[in-house]
């Protein structure tokens, strides 16, 4: 197994995570659903395009590199689903996007909530971890556990007090992320659209039955619950995502009402924020980043078509950012992964890579 030491975490060219799926992996996984592979002939498919697309990200410059999420059919359903207590099921109907219904699948609470020492994320990290080797750092994307509070997964029958499920969720996830260290990890990123959603003005929470503001102070608390005590060089941010599904979105909102509490007070070493599009808001609320504190991820580049920015609007912006945090605390990024579901964004392969790239060299001529 190799370790490797990181100097600092996020980095001035990074990506969210996911990637688009080729199509013999989509292939692969069809023959496997309907039983014309096995499982072991499917993992083979994975970990052949795994190491491509490792190989590609080191070629193409970027500093840390993830596994595409090839493994999962979902960004955060598939790593939940294997907690003790938790399981996945098929809803009545899907998540409504924008324009689109998701695939139904979610996951609900089952019995007490804790942390499956066998989770399969944890062989599957080694297994990446040792594909990239000493050549890049391994990053790991999981969904936060700020995840386990979206309506309908809480069983009020098991967990009637929220902060008694709330305390079970944060040493599950202590368990997660010490996981993860004794397996080689030194960058873990949670992808919270949850805390996005508690900034989305038209979306109401829990039937009223908690206020946005207690609610936006049990996620910091979650968040900083499972932080404390952690090793010092394992690095941790928070993606902030607004919902990617097929290249649409499920919110809008700027992150005013979140950042006092969040952005000052949540203790990662990043912040991946979405300023793709106007659905973001300004780069005002950044002003209660601390300065000295986590990096900002600007994720002014989108993922969601194949399109190349204009390179002097993006310096623009990112200047515009620097008014409100110092320069070397800004990095830049794709708003958010390119395939958060295996169904992938609208976008080719081709275009994707070319658009990392772009971020890569952009990158050299903002920071140097």
């Amino acid at each position: 197994m190799t370790t490797k030491t990181l100097i600092k975490a996020p980095f001035k060219a990074d990506h969210v995570g996911s990637l688009l799926r080729p199509a013999n992996l989509h292939q692969a996984r069809q023959e496997f659903k309907e039983g014309n592979i096995t499982a072991e002939g499917l993992r083979e498919v994975e970990t052949k395009e795994i190491k491509r697309i490792v190989d590609k990200q080191i070629e193409i410059g970027l500093k840390a590199v993830t596994d595409g999420e090839f493994r999962r059919t979902w960004w955060h359903l598939d790593f939940m689903e294997h907690f003790h207590g938790v399981e996945g099921y098929v809803p009545e109907t899907g998540y409504k996007f924008n324009d689109v219904e998701t695939e139904r699948y979610d996951v609900r609470n089952t019995g007490k909530v804790s942390f499956n020492q066998d989770h399969p994320f944890i062989k599957d990290f080694v297994e990446f971890n040792e594909i990239v080797a000493d050549r890049a750092v391994a990053k790991v994307t999981i969904p936060s556990p700020n995840q386990f509070f979206n309506a309908g997964i809480r069983d009020v029958n098991i967990y009637p007090d929220i902060e008694e499920y709330a305390k079970d969720i944060i040493a599950a996830y202590r368990d997660a992320f010490k996981a993860f260290y004794e397996a080689g990890a030194r960058y873990l990123q949670i992808d919270d659209v949850y805390i996005a959603g508690l900034s989305a003005p038209g979306i109401p929470f829990n039937d009223g039955q908690y206020s946005r503001e207690y609610l936006i102070d049990l996620a910091l608390r979650v968040v900083n619950g499972v932080l404390e005590g952690k090793p010092e060089d394992l690095h941790v941010t928070t993606h902030l995502c607004r919902g990617n599904y097929k290249s649409d979105w499920a919110f809008e909102g700027s992150y005013a009402l979140i950042a006092p509490t969040l952005f000052a007070k949540e203790k990662v070493d990043g912040f991946f924020l979405e300023y793709d599009d106007d659905r973001s808001g300004s780069f005002k609320p950044l002003e209660h980043i601390p300065t000295g504190g986590a990096q900002v991820v600007l994720g002014v580049f989108t993922s969601k078509n194949g399109d190349l920015e204009d390179k002097e609007a993006i310096k623009a912006r990112v200047n515009e950012a620097a008014q409100y945090v110092p320069l070397e605390q800004l990095c830049i990024s794709p708003q958010c992964g390119f395939a958060s579901t295996h169904h992938g964004n609208i976008l080719t392969e081709e275009q994707q890579w070319a658009k990392l790239k772009f971020i890569v060299d952009v990158s050299h001529e903002i920071f140097g």
